[in-house]
């Protein structure tokens, strides 16, 4: 098996450290800037008798070598920088999905595709586009990244172990994400019972500014553990056939009432990328919210494709 990592910068070379250290693939790392990949690839080769991993890694400025991968992992482009709005960051990224989404469909024709690149459901929607590749083969990593944000923040107001908390983020990857507090829990009990009102209102209001508050941080680029380790999740769930139920940015195609546009659901991914979107019963508040995430995602996209035409 083969997955191919276009992008060799934090997240990528992070979720390549998670996919060799799992032994989940041969791995190949593609980026742009001349021996960033292949330093990458021989750094994280030389960690391999280290961690008892038998993969194969190599790296490369050549987009050729993702030839015949069985997943497409897109990292590659700008990253969000303080003060930059997200529709700034398509105009910047919308080049960059266009040629790697040219690059899968001629060489890896049939991989499934995880997309982390920013706007990510704008651009899921470019990649399913230039493609030609049918939904179930097309995924944004973003639900999951959210869901661990929201269950951490839980998990630190709680004094509990984060492994202990079941949360999930529905919606767009951004300012109008839908926490689902009513379905959070901590070891089977209902995270409202737990915590006092104003301070769930703090934890969501945080994790729909998670992105930002790292930027802020960082100052230069944004998060990458947490969507390396999400990468690595799906990546494990689709090479090992896990049917594993997690929320991803899929298209929607009349689910939840919603249709043409990307946006995050709770979906069961195997090896056939996604085999079935799980549709949970929802509140009128809940639905309501969920219809204004997916307006704004379709707003976006549609600037997407407006400039992709020109």
């Amino acid at each position: 098996m083969k997955v191919s990592i276009v992008g060799a910068g934090q997240v990528g070379a992070t979720a390549a450290l998670h996919i060799l250290r799992e032994e989940l693939a041969e791995i190949v790392l593609v980026d742009t800037a001349r021996g960033l990949a292949r330093g990458k690839a021989l750094d994280l080769s030389q960690s391999a008798p280290i961690l008892g991993s038998s993969s194969r890694i190599s790296g490369t400025s050549d987009i050729a070598a993702i030839e015949g991968a069985d997943i497409v992992l897109i990292t590659a482009g700008f990253p969000r920088l303080p003060g930059m709005e997200r529709v700034d960051l398509l105009k910047k990224n919308l080049s960059v999905i266009r040629q790697v989404g040219e690059a899968v469909r001629l060489y890896a024709p049939n991989s499934i595709v995880i997309n982390v690149t920013n706007p990510l459901d704008a651009l899921s929607f470019v990649l399913m586009k230039v493609t030609g590749f049918p939904r179930q083969r097309i995924l944004g990593m973003a639900g999951i990244l959210d869901s661990a944000r929201l269950s951490a923040f839980a998990a630190e107001e709680r004094g509990v172990s984060p492994s202990d908390v079941m949360a999930i983020v529905l919606g767009g990857h951004g300012d109008t994400m839908v926490p689902l507090i009513k379905n959070a829990s901590v070891a089977g009990v209902p995270l409202r019972t737990l915590l006092p009102e104003d301070v769930l209102k703090k934890i969501v209001q945080r994790t729909i500014q998670a992105g930002k508050e790292l930027v802020s941080l960082y100052k230069k680029g944004g998060a990458f553990y947490a969507p390396a380790a999400a990468c690595s999740l799906m990546v494990k769930a689709i090479m090992n056939d896990e049917k594993r139920i997690v929320p991803c940015s899929v298209y929607l195609e009349g689910e939840y009432g919603l249709k043409d546009v990307f946006l995050g659901v709770p979906v069961r991914l195997g090896r056939g990328g996604l085999e079935e979107i799980i549709e949970w019963e929802l509140s009128p508040d809940e639905r309501d919210a969920l219809r204004v995430s997916a307006e704004k995602t379709a707003k976006a996209t549609f600037e997407a494709m407006r400039l992709l035409s020109e």
